[in-house]
C-alpha cells in the first residue's frame, strides 16, 4: 500500500508543469481578455480620475506657495500607505468592488502627477506668462494656450510613470476580487503553483505596462514636436 501510494505520488509530482503553454492560453482565451479588459479599465479610469484631480491641486499650488507644501505633502502621505492596507482600509466602505481598488489607484496617482504637474506649471517662463497677459489673454486662455502647452513635457512624463504605476498595482487588486490580470498569478499559486498561469498573468501585466508607456510616449512626440528640434 504505502509503495503504490507514494508511487501515486511521485507520478503526481512528475506530471509536466511548463513555464508556457499555448493549450492553456487558447483554452483560457475568453477568460485572459475578460481580466485584460478590466486591468486597462481600472488603469484607464485611475489614470483619468487623477489627472482631473490633480491638474485643479496643481493650479492651486502654483498660485499660492504656502499651499503647496501641504498639498505636496498630503500626496506624498497617502502615497506611503502600503497597497494592502489602503484597500483594507477601503473595503468597509465601499466593499469588495472594483470601486474599492478604482479609489486606490487614484490616489496612488496623485503624487506622481500632483508633482510633475506643478513642476511642470511652474517651468513656463515668467516673462512668457507675463507677455501673453501683455496681449490680453485672459487666465483660462493663458492656461489653454501657454501654460498647459509648455508644461506639457513634464505632464506627459508624469502620466507615463502613473500609468505603470497604476498597472503594476491592480494586481493588487486581487485582494478584492478585482486584481484584473493579477488573478491569474493568485489562480496559478492556489492551483499548487501552475506555471503556465502565473507567467501568462505577470507577462500580460508587463505587455502591457510596456504598451502603454510606449503609446504615451508616441502621443508625447506627436504633441511636442519642438522638444525633438531641441535635442536634435
Amino acid at each position: 500500500m504505502l509503495s503504490a501510494t507514494g508511487g501515486a505520488v511521485l507520478a503526481a509530482d512528475a506530471a509536466p508543469n511548463p513555464w508556457f503553454d499555448p493549450s492553456y492560453v487558447i483554452q483560457n482565451w475568453s477568460t485572459i481578455v475578460a481580466l485584460l479588459a478590466e486591468h486597462v479599465r481600472l488603469t484607464v479610469a485611475a489614470v483619468t480620475l487623477g489627472t482631473l484631480i490633480a491638474l485643479p491641486l496643481a493650479l492651486i499650488a502654483r498660485r499660492s506657495r504656502w499651499l503647496a507644501g501641504p498639498v505636496l505633502g498630503v500626496s506624498t502621505l497617502i502615497y506611503a500607505i502600503p497597497s494592502l492596507a489602503m484597500f483594507a482600509f477601503l473595503a468597509p466602505l465601499t466593499r469588495l468592488s472594483a470601486t474599492t481598488v478604482l479609489i486606490g489607484l487614484v490616489l496612488y496617482s496623485l503624487v506622481i502627477l500632483v508633482r510633475n504637474f506643478l513642476a511642470g506649471l511652474q517651468s513656463v517662463p515668467a516673462e512668457v506668462r507675463e507677455a501673453a497677459r501683455g496681449m490680453g489673454y485672459g487666465p483660462a486662455r493663458q492656461l489653454w494656450q501657454v501654460d498647459l502647452p509648455l508644461a506639457l513635457p513634464s505632464i506627459l512624463a508624469g502620466l507615463r510613470v502613473a500609468t505603470v504605476s497604476a498597472v503594476a498595482l491592480v494586481t493588487v487588486g486581487v485582494i478584492v476580487g478585482h486584481g484584473g490580470l493579477g488573478q491569474l498569478i493568485t489562480g496559478g499559486f492556489n492551483a499548487n503553483f501552475y506555471h503556465a498561469e502565473i507567467v501568462t498573468g505577470a507577462v500580460g501585466c508587463v505587455l502591457l505596462a510596456l504598451l502603454a508607456d510606449l503609446l504615451l510616449a508616441g502621443v508625447g512626440r506627436l504633441l511636442t514636436p519642438w522638444t525633438r528640434q531641441v535635442r536634435s
